[in-house]
């Protein structure tokens, strides 16, 4: 699968933040209504040699990253879910309030968007926009 990421961090007083990934990944069915998309981090991102994959269920969306940096952050709209950050330096506490997310997707792709408010030790730290596009790899024509 070919998966385009887009992510947006909005800080107070600061210019946008955007990131475009285009990378190789799976997509996989989990469950009977659920998909288990993951894709490994490049240095593009500051998280290379990280496996984030992403575990979409109907009403929740948890995104873990195993590597450089471990990570667990739940997505579910309107709810407020804490979740613990490793990092080389050490952790953050860091909660996660899901103003708002979508989820469609089939065996052949579809689309993941996620905007959720991000506060580390009680402040809160930005606005965040996750817009996850995934598609079958098409194969190279012959000519």
């Amino acid at each position: 699968m070919i998966i385009s990421i887009k992510g947006k961090q909005s800080y107070e007083d600061m210019e946008d933040e955007t990131i475009e990934l285009v990378t190789e990944g799976r997509l996989d069915p989990d469950g009977t209504e659920g998909y288990t998309l993951s894709y490994q981090e490049s240095e593009l991102t500051g998280l290379e040699g990280t496996l984030t994959t992403f575990q979409i269920e109907p009403e929740r969306i948890t995104l873990l990253r195993i590597g450089e940096v471990n990570s667990q952050m739940v997505f579910e709209q309107g709810r407020r879910h804490l979740s613990l950050y490793d990092t080389p330096y050490g952790s953050l506490s860091v909660g996660v309030s899901t103003r708002k997310m979508h989820a469609e997707l089939g065996l052949s792709g579809g689309s993941i968007e996620i905007d959720y408010a991000i506060e580390i030790d009680h402040a809160v730290a930005g606005q965040n926009l996750f817009q996850i596009n995934v598609r079958e790899k098409r194969p190279i024509l012959q000519q």
